[in-house]
């Protein structure tokens, strides 16, 4: 995919309009076309603030890294920075986080199954 493919999926990926983004980054909504069609490339400041406004890393819109794919999915920047921290650990630690969140995903779901 090109930088404006992804770029495009992203925007519809949250639902908004080319106007909507070129509002909140500071550029006319054609400007934003032009980037979609890779007639033109945003500055790096445009291209930060696109980013941000569609909850994707820079990285990813450049050059659609499988690494950044995943953040594209999870929304949640706090997430995210913690999985990053997670992902140097040690094999015991990764394996002790995973026991831990295996443990609380499961009381949450015995606790869902108990009020149904």
């Amino acid at each position: 995919m090109t930088f404006g493919e992804r770029l495009k999926q992203a925007r519809e990926k949250k639902q908004l309009t080319k106007a909507a983004l070129g509002k909140m980054v500071n550029v006319h909504y054609s400007q934003i076309g032009r980037y979609e069609r890779n007639e033109a490339n945003p500055s790096s400041d445009v291209l930060k603030k696109m980013a941000n406004g569609l909850d994707v890393t820079t990285d990813y819109l450049m050059n659609g890294t499988s690494s950044d794919l995943a953040e594209e999915q999870i929304t949640d920047k706090a997430l995210v920075n913690q999985f990053k921290k997670i992902s140097v650990l040690s094999d015991e630690n990764k394996k002790i986080v995973i026991a831990l969140i295996d443990a609380f995903l499961f009381q949450q779901e015995m606790k869902t199954r108990l009020v149904s």
